[in-house]
């Protein structure tokens, strides 16, 4: 987006200049295209002017400001999510004591992450899961020594279509 103070001068300008705040937003428009400020905006801060606040300031907001997004916190997560990725979430926030919705924030608009998944992978595996998996693995190397066309049966199996029924 086009830098807000650059679009305030060019309104002040405007202002100064006489132009109305229907020929403000036209001219912004012209010169900004989609990232000119909307009418309501350009009006807003034409009252203003006409008030007398010449700032091109933001005006000062109630409230706390966010404290979560430091970059004591930021660096926290990063070393979390950079030590496993799998992590979620909820574990970046009970690890850092940081609330959920700023660690996402911070993955996504300050560390530039995005979770990537993929359907059908198992995560984690238990020990009994991986010694299942070496297990098969070690009958099937078995069954190919013995029997050649082993893998060839396999795929024919997973390629048999729809219409068919498998044995």
């Amino acid at each position: 987006m086009a830098n807000l103070k650059e679009q305030r001068v060019c309104i002040k300008f405007c202002f100064l200049s006489r132009k109305t705040a229907a020929e403000t937003v036209t001219v912004l428009r012209e010169a900004f295209k989609e990232e000119a400020l909307s009418q309501a905006r350009v009006y807003e801060w034409f009252s203003w002017f006409k008030r007398g606040d010449m700032s091109l300031e933001d005006q000062p907001r109630s409230g706390r400001p966010s404290t979560s997004r430091t970059d004591e916190n930021i660096f926290k997560i990063r070393d979390a999510i950079m030590f496993d990725r799998r992590r979620t979430i909820d574990e970046l926030e009970a690890l850092t004591a940081v609330l959920w919705s700023s660690c996402q924030r911070i993955l996504i608009e300050e560390l530039h992450m995005k979770r990537v998944a993929a359907k059908f992978v198992p995560r984690l595996l238990s020990e009994d899961q991986r010694a299942n998996r070496l297990s098969v693995c070690r009958e099937m190397k078995d069954q190919l020594k013995t029997n050649p066309d082993f893998f060839s049966k396999i795929i024919t199996l997973f390629s048999v279509s729809k219409n068919e029924e498998r044995p």
